[in-house]
């Protein structure tokens, strides 16, 4: 493997998945996790990624009004529970779209362990949230204020529930105290955690 240009490949791939392709994010994510020692799986893997971006280089983001949502922007979070079966960590995710096109997205393994299913769906719901309100701000400065709370779409209704109601965070005393931060802007009708069936409404 050291005469293999697997470092290189996956900085390209980085730089793809970071600007044009999010449908690459979460692949480029795992293989850049096995950087430092690689295995000739992970290299087959990085070369089934090329063919497939080779068969799809006509794809593109398209931006246009969304007729079916009167949101300046809309976002989506998701999360899988002890995905990295190394470190046992999960994996967290959002897709934030502006009408038709998507214009912000992110795939990262999480910092902690979650002991939950819920207080994985929970971290990164607060990862949306931090970028939700970032659009906010930048949408401000444009002369486009949202007239009220920006939806966040999760999957997870006990998620939902810890982002709304207090005294639902007794299970989940293990996170940091700036995560809890969500509830706050949940309160302050910033953002609205909104409830999508799995499968329905995804980017």
């Amino acid at each position: 493997m050291k005469s293999v240009p697997y470092l290189a490949a996956v900085g390209a791939l980085m730089y793809l998945a970071t600007t044009t392709r999010p449908d690459i994010t979460y692949t480029v994510g795992y293989l850049a996790r096995f950087n430092s020692n690689p295995g000739l799986a992970y290299w087959q893997a990085v070369k089934h990624l090329l063919r497939y971006l080779k068969g799809t280089a006509d794809h593109g983001i398209t931006y246009a009004p969304d007729p079916h949502s009167n949101e300046l922007f809309s976002t989506f979070c998701d999360a899988d529970h002890g995905g990295c079966k190394d470190i046992g960590r999960s994996t967290g995710g959002y897709l934030v779209k502006s009408g038709s096109g998507v214009v912000s997205w992110s795939s990262k393994l999480q910092s902690i362990v979650a002991l939950f299913t819920t207080e994985a769906k929970y971290i990164a719901a607060v990862s949306a949230g931090e970028e939700i309100r970032w659009m906010r701000n930048l949408l401000h400065e444009m002369g486009f204020s949202p007239t009220g709370p920006s939806m966040l779409r999760i999957d997870n209704q006990s998620a939902i529930s810890v982002a709304k109601h207090p005294e639902h965070h007794g299970r989940m005393k293990q996170l940091n105290l700036s995560w809890y931060w969500l509830r706050d802007v949940v309160h302050k009708e910033l953002i609205a955690p909104t409830f999508v069936p799995m499968g329905l409404g995804r980017y």
